[in-house]
């Protein structure tokens, strides 16, 4: 059977298994019935993925089939610091996972045109996950994140862009929808105190993900470095509509 590597984003792990991507979502995301759900997010690992930081000849001697046959559903390779040892040559498809194990495929996409919003919403998905509000598009964003001259910097990012509604504007008239905002008049003073005082970027929560509202996503999802930004870009609720009907339906309530 073909072996597959997986790297989970919630919680970072690689993980290598026999079972194609769906299946392995599914499996992350139900598993067996003594588990609960849970939501799971996770990149395929493609183009011959090697390494010599991580002990991938043990992982595949230990990916072997069950006694009766069955595929072995996954094996651990290393559950600490595992973006910033994976390059991002290898980065296949983006998986979005439902809590009942739905999956979503995201392909790679060319990068956005250049963004002239005034302020911006990011969810940091691993090393670290952070609600962070920023004047600084995607790619600026990325590139102040991963500076090393930076007091407060990780060498590689995973983050979203997730919607704000008409928050900025005036957090009393705000139109958020169903946004769920817990507190919607601390992001307003986030994003004042941003404006005010000149700064690119402010944690709205230090501890603030949990799992992804997938209805709150607004461009898609980002991983990148110094020197090179992937994009996924997320469909809009036409596409899902039509395309993955019963996947957005179930994201909506969960």
């Amino acid at each position: 059977m073909e072996h597959h590597f997986y790297l989970s984003l919630i919680p970072e792990a690689l993980v290598i298994s026999m079972l194609p991507a769906a299946e392995f979502g599914n499996y992350l995301a139900v598993g067996t019935k003594k588990r609960a759900r849970e939501q799971a997010i996770f990149f395929e690992l493609t183009n011959g993925f090697e390494s010599d930081y991580f002990d991938l000849k043990e992982a595949i001697q230990q990916c072997v089939p069950h006694e009766d046959g069955q595929p072995k559903h996954s094996v651990y390779v290393s559950t600490y610091r595992v973006l910033e040892h994976v390059p991002l040559e290898v980065f296949g498809s983006l998986w979005l996972i439902t809590d009942n194990g739905l999956g979503l495929e995201l392909k790679q996409g060319p990068l956005p045109a250049e963004m002239d919003d005034a302020h911006y919403l990011y969810q940091e998905l691993c090393p670290v996950h952070p609600l962070i509000a920023s004047t600084l598009g995607p790619v600026g964003f990325c590139k102040f994140i991963t500076d090393p001259s930076v007091r407060v910097s990780v060498p590689k990012m995973c983050f979203l862009e997730l919607t704000h509604g008409t928050l900025p504007e005036d957090p009393d008239r705000a139109r958020i929808g169903d946004l769920p905002y817990r507190d919607v008049k601390h992001l307003w003073n986030c994003i004042l105190e941003m404006t005010e005082k000149g700064k690119i970027t402010k944690t709205v929560n230090r501890t603030y993900f949990s799992h992804v509202r997938y209805r709150c996503i607004k461009s898609g999802f980002y991983v990148g470095d110094q020197n090179t930004l992937l994009y996924y870009p997320f469909p809009s609720n036409g596409e899902l509509e039509k395309n993955n009907h019963k996947w957005w339906r179930w994201a909506q309530e969960s």
